[in-house]
């Protein structure tokens, strides 16, 4: 039996007995102290749970909202003409509208706002209600939006009022989140391994760990499960069953994944042309934009009469589209209807997004995807001949295609490719995912990098969360703000033996190299000299029982005389020369992201005349603790400036 750590003591609360309920929790679970694997179980029970009892409601909602939109409602518009079902969406928008402004800060930015807004302001016990409430008027009367967005914001929601709650820390806070917003997908898909990837691959980015996987792997398996239970184990929609024809045919899906970059870009720049329509009071020139002074009720309701008046001729627009998407794949529509629907749609997400109603982008970009994936293959059928190369039907291009858009527009690849495996339950299909999802994204991010599209900004669309971005209030703080002088230096000429007892004896994970001028040289981490003593290893006819594993006689008397050699070579053999650095007047938000980008722990700062003059250093460390400081500040500057004005009284 392993043997179980001892509880650390805990102190008797010295504070006050008049406590709120959150420190009452808190202070119960301290003194209770549960293990690890009893309060990621008890956790992953609250937001899976919670998060799929939630989807039941939700889906419940909407076909409610459905019902009464578009049966008595529109029953009674249709006295005024067969043009009142354009009615509709408006009247739904105006009632989005009327939430939105009367609950501003619970029905703001979505889960980007719930991120980056981590800690920083209470979150409301009634924010998950209401984002369901208005999620289901705006797709239940007819906005074209996918339930998802809404779903991953409840469950996310949920996660983080549990931690708000226990009072728990900034990186559990975001682990929190994660795990609500993969029960929220998996209960809203029936696919919990796409949920527990979304989290993983777009709240997490890299930092998760073992018990990380653990928690948001619970919470979307529970979750699911509760779905499953109220609306059986079909996933969300029904998609046949992939057939491929031929190898060669891979170069058909590069293709199709070219053209998915090309929809995605489209996509993502129609939504923010028209959210600036929507919200920039001013147009070119400096004329005043009528749209944007629009009071935020009537906003909505702009954007549901624009809905409404495209699905008088084209009612496939109108709601989530599932039943739409399933025709697709099924191949009844023709070509050039199609061509129709997929630029609608596109116009139409910017058009609600923008305008303020509350819907996600996956069912959308999954629709998107299928008009493009089936025109594709309807195109290729029709152009290659016959005896080329067997062609599969436009059903497969057309599930292909779902993958590749909703991939490069949310900038989901893993999510996608896995939510697209999980509702075909084919394993050949995943070689074509693949192929076309790779290219659709690495084409989109080729765009963003150059900047080849202007302000290709993905956050915008709501689900770009690898970055965390309370880092992003760095970007008016420079380093000099917080340049440390207090770091190590070495000479050049050190040998590698001397570097390492150095770096033993001060405990710090990175040098500077100087050279005889005291000028910079390289950089030298424990990462470089380890790499240097790796083919060392101990004697392995020792076993670890005897204890010769632990004594530095247990090397191989060759082996010594072997790294005797490597240990007296000068430290300029082995140090990193090509260097990144920075300069004073620079961001921390730039150094930060040239850090995290390459896992580094310190860059040096120097001189912008002279690159190899040292005026110090600035750490990842500093950088998470200025990022605490910098927020904190913000909160207390209204406080601070009341106080400065009335000292000046």
């Amino acid at each position: 039996m392993t043997p179980t750590s001892p509880k650390p003591n805990v102190l008797p609360s010295l504070q006050p007995q008049t406590l709120s309920i959150s420190d009452r929790l808190t202070h119960l679970l301290d003194r209770l102290q549960p293990s690890p694997e009893v309060l990621v179980f008890l956790t992953a029970l609250l937001i899976g749970g919670g998060a799929g009892g939630a989807m039941v409601l939700f889906h419940h909602w909407i076909e409610l909202c459905e019902t009464i939109a578009f049966v008595p409602v529109l029953n009674q518009l249709s006295r005024l003409g067969g043009w009142a079902v354009m009615l509709v969406p408006a009247l739904g928008g105006l009632l989005v509208g009327l939430l939105r402004w009367q609950f501003p800060n619970d029905l703001g930015q979505g889960i980007s706002g719930l991120l980056s807004n981590t800690r920083s302001q209470p979150i409301s016990i009634w924010r998950p209600g209401l984002t369901l409430l208005a999620a289901g008027i705006s797709l239940g009367t007819g906005a074209s939006l996918g339930p998802e967005g809404p779903s991953v914001e409840i469950g996310a929601t949920i996660g983080l009022l549990l931690g708000q709650t226990f009072q728990v820390s900034k990186e559990r806070y975001r682990l929190l989140l994660g795990a609500g917003a993969a029960a929220g997908l998996a209960a809203g898909f029936n696919a919990p391994i796409a949920g527990i990837f979304f989290a993983l691959e777009i709240i997490l980015g890299t930092a998760f760990t073992t018990p990380a996987i653990s928690l948001i792997l619970l919470s979307a398996v529970i979750a699911a499960i509760i779905s499953k239970a109220n609306f059986g184990a079909d996933p969300a929609f029904n998609v046949p069953v992939y057939q491929g024809s031929s190898v060669g045919e891979w170069l058909l899906y590069l293709g199709l994944g070219v053209l998915a970059s090309g929809v995605s870009i489209l996509l993502i720049q129609t939504v923010q042309i028209v959210r600036a329509e929507f919200e920039e009071p001013t147009l070119v020139k400096g004329l005043p934009n009528p749209i944007a002074q629009l009071p935020l009720p009537l906003k909505p309701m702009l954007g549901g009469l624009i809905v409404g008046g495209v699905a008088l001729y084209l009612p496939q627009v109108l709601g989530i589209g599932y039943g739409t998407l399933e025709l697709i794949l099924q191949d009844v529509f023709p070509t050039h209807l199609l061509g129709i629907l997929l630029l609608a749609k596109i116009f139409l997400v910017a058009v609600c997004l923008g305008s303020g109603f509350v819907g996600g982008l996956f069912a959308p970009a999954l629709l998107i995807g299928g008009c493009l994936g089936s025109l594709y293959g309807h195109l290729v059928s029709a152009v290659l001949p016959a005896e080329w190369m067997a062609i599969a039907p436009a059903s497969a291009y057309a599930t292909v295609g779902m993958a590749a858009v909703l991939a490069g527009s949310v900038r989901a690849p893993l999510t996608a490719m896995i939510l697209l495996f999980e509702m075909t339950q084919n394993y050949h299909i995943v070689l074509p995912l693949m192929t076309a999802v790779g290219m659709s994204v690495w084409l989109v991010d080729l765009a963003k990098s150059s900047q080849t599209v202007e302000k290709l900004d993905f956050q915008q669309m709501g689900f770009n969360l690898q970055e965390m971005q309370e880092y992003s209030l760095l970007e008016n703080v420079t380093v000099a703000d917080y340049l440390s002088t207090d770091y190590v230096a070495l000479p050049k000429t050190l040998t590698l033996l001397e570097a390492s007892q150095a770096l033993l004896q001060s405990q710090c994970h990175t040098a500077l190299v100087l050279d005889r001028d005291g000028q910079l040289y390289g950089i030298i981490a424990l990462s470089d000299i380890r790499r240097q003593l790796a083919p060392f290893k101990l004697d392995g006819s020792h076993s670890e029982s005897d204890g010769a594993s632990k004594n530095p006689s247990a090397f191989l008397l060759k082996d010594r005389a072997d790294m005797q050699p490597i240990l007296q070579q000068p430290i300029d053999q082995f140090c990193t020369t090509e260097i990144l650095y920075s300069y004073n007047d620079d961001s921390l938000w730039s150094a930060w992201q040239e850090m995290g980008a390459r896992g580094l722990y310190l860059l040096p700062v120097v001189e912008r005349d002279n690159p190899r003059k040292v005026l110090g250093v600035i750490e990842a460390q500093r950088i998470e603790i200025a990022s605490d400081l910098t927020l904190l500040k913000q909160l207390l500057e209204p406080y601070l400036e009341l106080e400065t004005a009335l000292d000046a009284a």
